[in-house]
């Protein structure tokens, strides 16, 4: 599916799908299509449909603007923990937009589900695009009305979904894996978008995990809360924290085992699954970054905990200094510690190493000769690995992000137009 396949996560209880989907997990159908939100002909409005009541939880942004479809998806989730779809549209953001965006927002809600007969309150909704302008319901509502059809002419349609929900992303974002739990086939499969606003804080852009697990919907919001921290949570672009970023999780416990809870003894294999799905989704989004030509990792070590490990690899990956000077293929390591003398966290400024991948810079906080050819070659490639160990603790986290290029600029000035 063209995504970074390689995971922190424990890969030995699971197995990729190569030709897996959204809709690969038992009891989902998804699809997408043009109503006219979008000027080019891309679709701009898609669904993820489940057939049964689907235990579902959501993360939200901590943005204060939050969207008006955030405030509807909240209630669907909050009304018994259960949804039988989302709803998704590109193109425009719904935010920022008064009580008139709210009831368009309802409105999609109720006229959705009266389309595929479900109760109002099983339906979630996100949307995404150009902030502060009201939606094109005219168009809206032709598409809704029209997307049933759609998915019952191709219930696999996940890539029509996954354009559907593309802005600036230059390529769809998708991955599936299974998990045997109690003898039982279990599949979990993501989506997302996201190219640039990337600097999520308990949430991504736009994210969608469906699984066939039985799972109330309790445990999988802790879950997903816990797995969002280390993966989306550990992504930036450009530092931005977008007014409609969601990440909602539906189950649709059609697998046949026994229910999953934390005491469960294929817990963690279920864990470690949905936290390869919502990784390779992240890493995925940070390599679309807009512009971006290289995936960059942080890779942490050494920090008085895990919590101060995950501010220091963020506050490298987000620096404009260390991503331009990485557009540069430029080994400035300076750019690296001055990033995380910064992050407010505990630093002794004597005993830290820096290495580009396998070229370490810097040791115990003393400049160590290196080849600049070699250092320039590595980074020229597509990803680079950034090392920092503190020589503290054991704290230790990974981030994820991009570099900063010309592109960048180019693409945001003209965003709107």
């Amino acid at each position: 599916m063209g995504l970074e396949q390689g995971s922190n996560a424990t890969a030995a209880t699971f197995k990729v799908v190569a030709e897996g989907s959204i809709t690969t997990p038992k009891g989902f159908t998804a699809g997408g299509l043009h109503c006219g939100l979008k000027k080019s002909t891309r679709h701009d409005l898609g669904a993820i449909v489940c057939e049964v009541p689907a235990a579902a939880a959501g993360v939200y942004t901590t943005n204060v603007f939050q969207a008006a479809p955030l405030k509807v998806t909240r209630e669907s989730i909050g009304s018994d923990g259960k949804l039988r779809a989302v709803l998704v549209n590109s193109g425009n953001a719904n935010a920022v937009t008064g009580k008139q965006g709210e009831a368009d927002a309802y409105e999609m809600r109720s006229r959705f589900a009266e389309q595929i007969g479900v109760e109002a309150d099983q339906v979630a909704v996100a949307s995404t695009g150009v902030i502060g302008e009201l939606l094109k319901m005219d168009k809206v509502r032709g598409g809704i009305d029209a997307l049933p059809a759609k998915l019952a002419a191709d219930r696999t349609g996940s890539d029509d979904f996954c354009q559907a929900i593309l802005t600036t992303d230059l390529v769809q974002k998708m991955v599936c894996v299974s998990v045997e739990i109690d003898g039982k086939l279990v599949h979990v499969a993501g989506a997302s978008k996201g190219s640039g606003m990337i600097h999520p804080n308990m949430a991504t852009m736009l994210g969608f995990v469906t699984t066939d697990a039985v799972i109330d919907s309790e445990p999988l919001h802790q879950l997903l809360r816990g797995v969002t921290d280390l993966t989306f949570n550990m992504i930036t672009v450009d530092g931005d924290t977008s007014t409609n970023d969601m990440l909602v999780a539906m189950a649709s416990g059609l697998a046949g085992h026994t229910e999953l809870t934390p005491e469960h003894q294929g817990w963690t294999d279920f864990a470690a699954a949905v936290r390869y799905v919502c990784e390779v989704l992240a890493k995925a989004i940070a390599r679309d970054g807009e512009g971006a030509t290289k995936l960059v990792e942080v890779q942490v070590n050494g920090a008085v905990s895990d919590e101060s490990a995950r501010a220091i690899a963020k506050t490298i990956i987000g620096s404009s200094l260390v991503k331009s000077a990485v557009f540069g293929a430029d080994a400035n390591w300076g750019r690296i510690i001055a990033a995380a003398g910064r992050a407010g966290e505990p630093v002794n400024p004597e005993t830290v190493d820096v290495s580009l991948g396998s070229i370490l810079t810097l040791e115990q906080s003393r400049p160590v000769a290196f080849d600049e050819d070699v250092a320039l070659e590595y980074l020229k490639g597509d990803t680079v690995l950034i090392k920092v160990d503190l020589h503290l603790e054991n704290g230790s986290a990974t981030a994820w992000g991009c570099d900063l290029t010309y592109d960048y600029v180019r693409i945001n000035a003209a965003y709107r137009t």
